[in-house]
């Protein structure tokens, strides 16, 4: 067994934990906290490793860096998690030390969830998943206090969720076909695109199923006449959407398409937190909310809400996460127009039960906080 010294925030500042937490080669944390009436953060590296390769148009992985944390409080243990893929611009090293640099001892209340996040966003710019891991630990902390799943506490309704799309990355066609045949129990595949293979990959998998597809092209494109014409090919093959184009400096180009296209064009990479809503009405048909774009689950909502008050669609979405994270996500899912929440099946060292999919629709558990249960011996 690997020990790695998590760090713990105390009324002294941040110090290696006097009892060190234990953790696994798959990072099982086994420390055993003391009840203090404050607030107490710990976390850990954790790599994510994934069952395929993750192709897309700019890069290729088979990993992802990962931190996973933990919030205690009066014995009550809340847990988060940051996870990185390259475009974020964070690191192990760059979330550590923010976590690092966190005294939330300072607050004796957790339920003071403005003023906590408030500091957690002012420490230093940026570092959004870092803070996402902060928040979702603090909203799976204040469900179980509460009692009650997060789904239940903003009053929505579980069988409202919508199915959830799996992804098939950029690859061989052998493998895009084994995906294909992984894919079955769902009723939307989503379809990374952004290379000169787009219609052949299509073409092998409606050779498969005939199930709608969507499409992520991961700022792939170039060209918009090119893009205008893969819009209306797409839309004859059962696509319902096509994710962020373009470049995401390429404003002009997205608005061009958004009037033109016979399919609604979503950002992604272009959008990241709440003030970016309201600058991309009339570029952009809806946004995807990433909560390690978006800070958490607090702002999340908010931009929901702010969303459909601009008549804008709504994806609510993930990185490839533990089922923590998405999880998390998923507590919104009821009031989302899309769905993609597969970035748990995508991997093969999950350390957490949660959500599941059943019959291709996300499924939501009445388990307080954000839904989540450790897996024994992970």
């Amino acid at each position: 067994m690997n020990r790695r010294k998590f760090l713990v925030g105390t009324g002294l500042g941040l110090i290696a934990a006097s009892a060190p937490i234990s953790i696994s080669a798959k990072g099982k944390a086994t420390k055993k906290v003391a009840k203090t009436g404050k607030l107490n953060l710990s976390f850990a590296p954790y790599e994510l490793q994934l069952r395929h390769a993750f192709n897309l148009a700019r890069y290729s992985r088979t990993t992802t860096p990962d931190v996973q944390v933990q919030l205690e409080y009066d014995g009550i243990i809340g847990y988060g998690e940051a996870s990185m893929p390259p475009y974020l611009g964070e690191s192990v090293e760059s979330v550590t030390k923010f976590l690092s640099s966190l005294d939330l001892s300072q607050f004796n209340d957790p339920f003071k969830v403005e003023d906590i996040l408030n500091y957690v966003d002012n420490v230093a710019p940026n570092n959004r998943a870092a803070k996402a891991s902060v928040d979702i630990a603090l909203h799976d902390l204040l469900g179980k206090i509460m009692g009650q799943p997060w789904y239940k506490i903003w009053g929505y309704n579980p069988d409202k969720t919508p199915v959830t799309s799996f992804t098939i990355g950029i690859d061989t066609e052998e493998v895009v076909r084994q995906k294909v045949k992984e894919a079955s129990p769902y009723k939307l595949l989503k379809v990374k695109m952004g290379l000169d293979n787009d219609q052949e990959t299509v073409e092998v998998i409606k050779s498969m199923t005939d199930v709608p597809i969507c499409v992520d092209c991961n700022q792939g494109w170039t060209n918009k006449e090119h893009a205008l014409e893969m819009c209306y090919w797409l839309k004859e093959r059962g696509c319902i959407f096509v994710e962020q184009p373009f470049d995401k400096t390429m404003i002009d180009e997205t608005a061009w398409l958004r009037e033109r296209s016979p399919l609604p064009i979503i950002a992604d990479e272009a959008f990241q937190r709440l003030p970016d809503i309201v600058k991309f009405k009339g570029v952009y048909d809806g946004i995807n909310i990433k909560l390690m774009k978006s800070t958490g689950l607090h702002e999340a909502h908010k931009m929901v809400t702010l969303a459909r008050a601009l008549d804008m669609k709504v994806m609510i979405g993930c990185m490839t996460e533990t089922s923590c994270a998405v999880t998390a996500a998923a507590n919104l899912s009821p009031v989302v127009d899309y769905a993609d929440l597969d970035g748990n099946l995508l991997i093969s060292n999950d350390r957490f039960e949660g959500m599941t999919v059943e019959n291709g629709k996300i499924t939501l558990h009445d388990i307080p906080g954000i839904g989540i249960k450790p897996i024994k011996g992970k």
